[in-house]
């Protein structure tokens, strides 16, 4: 078998794969594949081959795929305020019930409720910020 069709074939099971796992590693790899099966085709020397081979998918992987994945991956957007506190733990500082309570989140003490209103959370639990309404934290004890 011809190396420049191998390369090819090399190719196509590489661009199969990321299709599957959206690395956009493997997608470089194909191309740096294809690159080389071109290269060979031209009747490059199989060291040689593997030597374009390396260049390629090192320079991809290394200066491409950072820029790709940039593109590729949503932003997290940041959270500024009270939102910034949904889902942050917190101290029980006082009982906390559907009725009320106090806990201590970043060093600040919050009037809470509990998130269950059938829940009874004792002094000294650790909790999970759930939401947070008006000047009120609804909390959950962590399990």
């Amino acid at each position: 078998m011809e190396p420049w069709l191998m390369w090819l074939i090399a190719a196509a099971v590489l661009a199969v794969a990321e299709v599957f796992t959206l690395t956009a590693a493997l997608g470089l790899l194909a191309a740096a594949a294809s690159v080389t099966a071109g290269c060979a085709a031209l009747g490059l020397a199989l060291p040689l081959q593997f030597l374009v081979f390396t260049l390629v998918a090192t320079l991809s992987v290394l200066f491409v795929r950072p820029f790709a994945l940039r593109h590729l991956l949503p932003l997290q957007e940041a959270r500024f305020g009270v939102d910034a506190l949904v889902g942050k733990a917190a101290y029980v500082v006082t009982e906390v019930s559907g009725r009320g309570g106090r806990v201590r989140i970043d060093g600040e003490e919050w009037s809470a409720r509990a998130y269950d209103e059938t829940l009874v959370i004792p002094p000294g639990t650790t909790v999970d910020v759930m939401e947070i309404r008006g000047s009120t934290a609804l909390v959950y004890p962590r399990e």
